[in-house]
């Protein structure tokens, strides 16, 4: 069966429901299998995925190598989204943003070589850099596009006010924020903006940063290099009351007889037809589990009893720690 299909934004490109985040392929996320990661990729577009997202920040640069390699004899099948903007310092804890227009446009090139290829589908300006005016970043980001280096410009955590400065520089396809029964902060404006403006919307981390599969039972289980180690909604008593949420979601899946995963994918689906979530995922049997969400229907009062049980607001603790938190463009 085909995969289902949704379209980003009102006039961008017709995609896979579902798209495949690769970060955790190379990074943050414990160990690394670069055969499996690749077999993963190869799966997901063998399954009809169209949608894969990568960065420069993650690795640094080895991400967009590894799946530059993994879909070289396979690039019409895909639709290809990697980011710019994140500047790391030698501290992995060190965090600095850069969307001055020089920045921007060897960037650029830079992941086009490391991905071996000569466009890119969507470029993201990864975070909002206070310093440089959006219509700068985003003016040099249509030269690009112009130049047939891109196809199509992202923004990623970006405020209404940022959306709107920028739509009036170049027509904008897609935001990607973060989006699950876990952070719903985009539902105050963020959401309304992005249809008012015909954006589409790419959550990530639909899946809590995995909180939400209920694999993650105690801290001590994340590897010593996770990064989830230092977010406030894995320490203390925020990651028991969060299992605890995570029990109960976890009762109402049982009772449609679908993981956890699915439950929560399918609860982002179903937030509109112009929102096409990415999992992230190295594994082939994470995969399918997850490309299954497809099939889930929630009825009106399936949801009403996960508004019930997941409130907004209802997770504890931040989504990032203050150095994450600093950068995003609220």
């Amino acid at each position: 069966m085909a995969i289902q299909k949704r379209r980003l934004g009102r006039n961008g490109p017709e995609l896979s429901a579902l798209g495949l985040g690769c970060m955790g392929m190379s990074e943050f996320y414990g160990p690394r299998d670069e055969a499996e990661s690749v077999a993963t990729i190869h799966a997901a577009l063998d399954a009809g995925v169209s949608l894969l997202d990568t960065a420069d920040v993650y690795g640094p640069h080895t991400n967009e190598a590894l799946v530059g390699k993994a879909i070289a004899a396979r690039r019409s099948e895909v639709f290809l989204a990697t980011k710019f903007g994140i500047v790391r310092g030698p501290n992995p804890m060190d965090r600095g943003v850069n969307g001055r227009p020089e920045y921007v446009k060897a960037s650029c090139d830079a992941s086009l070589k490391r991905l071996g290829l000569e466009t890119i589908d969507l470029y993201y300006q990864h975070r909002v850099d206070p310093k440089t005016p959006i219509e700068d970043t985003v003016g040099a980001m249509a030269e690009l596009k112009q130049a047939g280096k891109i196809r199509h410009i992202g923004l990623s955590e970006a405020s209404s006010k940022t959306l709107r400065r920028a739509a009036k520089v170049h027509p904008i396809t897609a935001l990607q924020s973060e989006y699950s029964l876990f952070s719903r902060d985009v539902e105050d404006d963020i959401l309304a903006t992005c249809r008012e403006l015909g954006i589409g919307f790419v959550p990530y981390s639909p899946l809590g940063r995995g909180f939400l599969t209920g694999e993650i039972r105690r801290f001590e289980d994340l590897a010593a290099d996770d990064f989830r180690r230092h977010s406030p909604r894995f320490q203390g008593e925020n990651f028991a009351k969060n299992l605890a949420l995570v029990a109960r979601i976890g009762e109402l899946a049982a009772e449609k007889r679908v993981t956890k995963s699915q439950l929560a994918l399918a609860w982002v689906l179903t937030q509109g037809d112009d929102v096409v979530p990415i999992f992230g995922t190295k594994r082939r049997k994470y995969l399918a589990e997850n490309l299954a969400a497809l099939d889930v229907v929630l009825s009106p009062a399936d949801l009403t009893r996960i508004e019930a049980v997941a409130p907004k607001g209802a997770v504890a603790g931040e989504r990032y720690h203050p150095v994450g938190l600093a950068l995003l463009d609220r």
